[in-house]
């Protein structure tokens, strides 16, 4: 008897955590809903909702250590409920004192200190349970920076910050764990995911997969060059690259997956390609809009320009998803097991209204909150349509309960990116670094090319991408057109390296974003992202080194094009190490020179450069043939 209430008991426990779990998922969802849709919330109070929410959720089904038992009271599930609780009454308190907290700015109470300690606290905690070990430590680095200022090195030295100061910007203002970071995973990035979860349910998500896979399946690696090119058009016209990742990644990361594409990489692939789509005409985000007026250009010329830039970064993307698909094995399958695309557009073609629904609301400049909010009630509405893809209350209110879950690990990474942020604020690391550019460069363009790259990667820690365009400019700007580049192309060159921040590593948003619908790790997938977008750090180098390539004549543009492709391609090849058959460590050397010399302002290092790719390229081809064949 004995033996059975514990079991008994054990199962209660269980089932009461699960069942909290789901009420509150349930209602993060309908209330990210409501404020998406219907009315709006003050920033702070809707990101504390949002992120006290995803704490408990994150508390309660990642457990202290692996292992731990959650089917009795022990100590590891105490310490879970007392974050819980904890997370509760921080969230609260910010949620209820608002106006309070807002008047005490620079004045802060004992009571906000001890808050903000331990929101800062219960975020790391999270970050440790949820994503591991190395954004954790990442977070936790930049927090001893902020503390040990005066000890740094001379290029990094600051006065230092208290700990009361660090926690209360951190965490009772926007410049910290409620800022920028937290509050894309809390608007438009969460709506997808939950619109990628109704997509899943009523079976809308299966469709495009199989509609895509009956289109693309039988070449290498399809689906994904499908998804690059997807994701160009759409960030071509939607001006966001966040709201490209969500809306265009809840079909196509998911159809990646399917093929064979790891996680990390399939989202790594969307997120890169959606980068690609703030550089494409016509939109290109409102940073062009800036650089006509900075330049005194007209918006077209500007269109005219950036357009074959453009066209060479995805091309950068779309030959890392052939090399990835070669490596991994992820060939075309035989047209007879593959999706019979009449029978599958007979059976799912009611869910194309919703996908034009999106497309049309994002096209009139609605925001991409209400573009989701939309899209979902629109997914839903129409799967009522067809027997087969409509849903019960009870798989509606399990599909809410998902899309919360979903979201843990993109919040969770999102809260932890904003210490990052708050503390390069605080210190003004990102602005000191700028200043820098042009003592530290001495005189060599590359040098200065890279030292920009590395600004632009700290100020977008802190700064959309617009804002560190803006910064980058007129404090890198300068030292650039001092260098002998001309003002347009110093332009181009900020307004390329200041996208770098959206997918690359520790803070990275795009990155984060595509993750939360892989279900993958946000770290690994930033990573992967940033070697898949290596087009952002080489382009701008062949645009310093090769002006023509932006207003030349056509003879000058089109041989300068020739020998940017054929050096994307040799630096592509060299970093994956493949490209007929898995290249020696001379091959990958020689590739990465080869990949140099074509970019050099000098024609006979260009076609040597050239040759040298032809030789290599020429070996791969009989080392393939030799492979496949070997007996001759």
């Amino acid at each position: 008897m004995k033996k059975a209430s514990e079991t008994t008991s054990s199962s209660a426990i269980e089932w009461s955590i699960l069942k909290v779990v789901a009420v509150i998922g349930i209602g993060l969802s309908l209330f990210e809903l409501y404020t998406a849709g219907i009315i709006a919330m003050t920033a702070m109070r809707h990101r504390s909702v949002f992120l006290t929410s995803i704490l408990v959720i994150a508390f309660l089904t990642r457990p202290l250590y692996k292992g731990a038992r959650r089917d009795r009271l022990n100590g590891a599930l105490c310490v879970d409920l007392i974050l819980v609780a904890m997370s509760v009454a921080v969230g609260a308190y910010i949620f209820i004192d608002l106006n309070g907290i807002f008047d005490r700015q620079g004045d802060w109470s004992q009571w906000d200190i001890n808050v903000g300690i331990v929101l800062v606290l219960l975020v790391l905690e999270a970050t440790r349970r949820v994503i591991g070990l190395n954004l954790t430590c990442i977070a936790s680095g930049f927090l001893l920076f902020g503390y040990f200022g005066p000890y740094m090195p001379d290029i990094l030295v600051h006065k230092g910050y208290s700990i009361e100061r660090m926690a209360t910007t951190l965490s009772l203002t926007t410049e910290g764990i409620f800022g920028l970071p937290t509050g894309v995973a809390a608007t438009f990035v969460f709506i997808f995911i939950l619109f990628g979860s109704f997509l899943e349910k009523t079976g809308a998500g299966n469709f495009f997969i199989d509609m895509a896979y009956s289109i693309t399946g039988r070449f290498s690696g399809g689906p994904a060059k499908t998804a690059v090119v997807a994701s160009g058009f759409m960030g071509s016209v939607a001006g966001s690259a966040i709201a490209n990742v969500v809306a265009t990644g809840s079909f196509t990361i998911p159809m990646m997956k399917k093929i064979g594409y790891r996680p990390h990489v399939a989202a790594a692939v969307e997120a890169a390609a959606s980068t690609g789509g703030q550089l494409m005409p016509p939109i290109m985000g409102a940073g062009a809009f800036l650089m006509a007026e900075f330049t005194q250009t007209p918006y077209l010329e500007i269109i005219k320009i950036a357009f074959i830039p453009a066209l060479l970064y995805f091309f950068s993307v779309i030959l890392f998803v052939h090399l990835e698909a070669q490596k991994e094995g992820i060939w075309g399958q035989p047209k007879e097991v593959l999706p019979r695309i009449g029978k599958t557009i007979k059976k799912g073609i009611h869910f194309i209204i919703p996908v034009g629904i999106l497309i049309t609301v994002l096209v009139m400049n609605y925001s991409p909150m209400m573009a989701g909010f939309i899209a979902i009630l629109a997914v839903y509405f129409t799967a009522l349509l067809r027997k087969d893809s409509r849903i019960s209350i009870t798989t509606l209110l399990k599909t809410l309960e998902q899309g919360a879950r979903n979201a843990v690990v993109v919040g969770v990474a999102c809260a932890a990116a904003g210490i990052i942020v708050g503390i390069v604020n605080l210190t003004g690391t990102g602005l000191r670094f700028s200043s820098l550019i042009v003592s530290l460069s001495q005189g060599i363009p590359l040098l200065a090319l890279g030292l920009v790259a590395i600004t632009s990667l700290l100020l977008g820690m802190g700064l959309p991408v617009t804002a560190s365009y803006i910064v980058l400019v007129i404090l890198a700007g300068p030292a650039l057109m001092d260098l002998g580049i001309p003002l347009l192309t110093a332009h181009m060159i900020v307004f390329w390296y200041s996208q770098d921040a959206n997918i690359t590593p520790p803070v990275a948003l795009e990155s984060f974003a595509a993750s939360g619908i892989a279900g993958s790790s946000p770290m690994r997938t930033a990573f992967t992202s940033w070697k898949l977008a290596k087009g952002l750090y080489i382009i701008p180098i062949v645009m310093a080194y090769h002006p023509l390539l932006l207003n030349g004549t056509t003879g000058e543009v089109v041989q300068t094009v020739i020998f940017c492709t054929v050096a994307i391609t040799a630096f592509v090849i060299c970093l994956e190490r493949y490209f007929f058959v898995p290249l020696t460590w001379v091959e990958t050397i020689l590739y990465g020179g080869a990949a140099i010399a074509l970019i050099w302002a000098n024609d006979t290092v260009n076609h040597i450069g050239f040759a040298v790719f032809v030789v290599l390229s020429a070996y791969q081809i009989i080392a393939k043939r030799r492979a496949l064949n070997p007996k001759t």
